[in-house]
């Protein structure tokens, strides 16, 4: 995939999520209008319908910065951060340790974010995610009871595989190579028994 067509891609992610945020928060307000209107209805349905949401909209949140066009001047802010993380962790398997304090460059943030979902591929049974960040660059670590490692995903990472079409639940690995090299990053990746050290320097 080349650079432009990873620029048409974004627009399309951007567009996609920002189309179905409203009508997701719009679900969320009624449940809340109704819980609202009268005694709290505690159904196992209700109860599946506010976590559905909540979590959908949570991705969302996350798919768009993980996925959207980052312009050059745009920041994101620590305390945005931090709540798209909480959300998507919420009653998740996969927990993030996000230790930067200062707020961020977007496209900083997006690489990050795509670093994490290839560690989420990584681990299906769960574990934790930690972010860090200085002169050099990001390191994510990332460790967990199980690795399910596709080798030809990482093996791209680091430059010594090509991965011209990736199956589309894997397109977070093209992406992240893609946008790394035009933001003048190099990436390593290096795999144990049960942790993944992911560098973005």
């Amino acid at each position: 995939m080349s650079e432009p067509r990873a620029n048409l891609a974004a627009l399309v992610g951007s567009r996609l999520c920002h189309d179905l945020i409203s009508p997701i928060g719009a679900i969320q307000n009624g449940l809340e209008l109704i819980a609202l209107s009268g005694p709290a209805d505690t159904s196992p349905e209700m109860a599946l319908i506010q976590e559905s949401c909540e979590s959908a909209a949570a991705r969302i949140r996350f798919f768009r910065v993980a996925f959207g066009l980052a312009g050059p001047q745009q920041m994101m802010g620590r305390r945005e951060i931090m709540s798209t993380l909480t959300a998507l962790g919420k009653g998740g398997k996969l927990r993030t340790d996000w230790m930067p304090q200062d707020d961020l460059p977007r496209i900083e943030v997006q690489l990050a974010f795509l670093a994490y979902l290839c560690c989420e591929t990584a681990l299906p049974a769960g574990g934790t995610v930690r972010f860090d960040r200085d002169a050099a660059g990001w390191a994510l670590s990332a460790s967990g009871p199980r690795l399910t490692v596709d080798q030809p995903l990482w093996d791209h990472l680091n430059g010594s595989a090509a991965l011209e079409e990736p199956p589309a639940n894997r397109v977070h690995f093209a992406l992240l190579a893609i946008l790394a090299e035009a933001a003048g990053h190099k990436l390593f990746a290096t795999l144990r028994d049960d942790t993944i050290l992911l560098k973005i320097a």
